[in-house]
């Protein structure tokens, strides 16, 4: 890490654990200003920033100031951001189908989408510079909103979610309940059950990946760990989620993205 540049994660409380995965905090004071490239990972997210919020490139390619709470929803391509000033975040990440009932509507419409939350925190503080008591705070106000608004799961969304995950068949159905579970997935989770078992392959070559210096047989080794038939398909999957090559990437990696890409995309279990 850099000069007074962390990185770290929280464990929610049991009555949080079924929607949200994990909370994390992230500080750096002096960031390089250059241009991240954050990929999806198949989980939406709360996201407030402390300090100075990042600037995302737009569809026209113009950088434009996040609000400073956003919900990030199911992402299907790379996002490009940058910052403008010195960085401190206190996130949520939530499971794939875990932010329904917490957005209050289909996590669809969220889809590539950073949904500002300035308003619906505006009573939210957390401590400067205090990571745990910042992933407190946010704990706090997670658990309010779960027990005020009666959090819920689908519990064949949540099974056809977790086959995705452990690379699984999905659980054998009619093609009418196939086709109202689809229905259902893109309301819970915010893209087809295809997707994201495609971004959870992606996700899986960075468990494998020998870091920074690894170079193209690494990359290769890494992809066919994670079950990709040869290196074209996995640098399609590179180009669609990161929008470069894995050795760019590689490359290019820092601050922030380096962060989320050699922590955030491990999962346990």
């Amino acid at each position: 890490m850099g000069q007074g540049e962390r990185y770290e994660e929280f464990a929610p409380p049991p009555s949080l654990r079924p929607f949200i995965r994990t909370l994390w905090t992230y500080a750096a004071p002096e960031p390089s200003g250059a241009v991240q490239r954050i990929a999806p990972d198949g989980c939406p997210e709360l996201v407030i920033d402390l300090a100075a919020p990042y600037e995302e490139a737009g569809d026209d390619g113009v950088f434009r100031p996040q609000p400073p709470v956003i919900f990030a929803g199911q992402m299907t391509r790379p996002m490009a951001i940058r910052p403008v000033g010195s960085v401190e975040i206190v996130a949520a990440r939530f499971e794939p189908d875990g932010a329904r009932d917490f957005l209050g509507q289909p996590l669809v419409d969220a889809t590539d989408r950073r949904l500002g939350l300035v308003a619906r925190l505006s009573g939210f503080a957390a401590p400067a510079g205090d990571p745990a008591g910042q992933a407190a705070a946010l704990i706090d106000w997670l658990e309010a909103e779960r027990q005020a608004k009666g959090w819920r799961l689908d519990p064949a969304v949540r099974a056809e979610v977790t086959a995705s995950e452990r690379e699984e068949e999905a659980p054998s159905l009619s093609s009418a309940d196939r086709r109202a579970l689809q229905r259902r997935f893109r309301d819970r989770v915010g893209v087809a059950p295809r997707t994201l078992r495609s971004v959870f392959r992606f996700r899986r070559v960075f468990d494998h990946a020998t870091g920074q210096d690894a170079d193209a047989a690494s990359w290769l080794e890494a992809g066919l760990a994670a079950g990709y038939f040869d290196q074209p398909q996995m640098a399609r999957d590179f180009r669609r989620f990161l929008g470069c090559t894995a050795t760019e990437w590689a490359r290019e990696q820092m601050e922030l993205a380096r962060q989320l890409a050699s922590q955030s995309y491990k999962r346990d279990g």
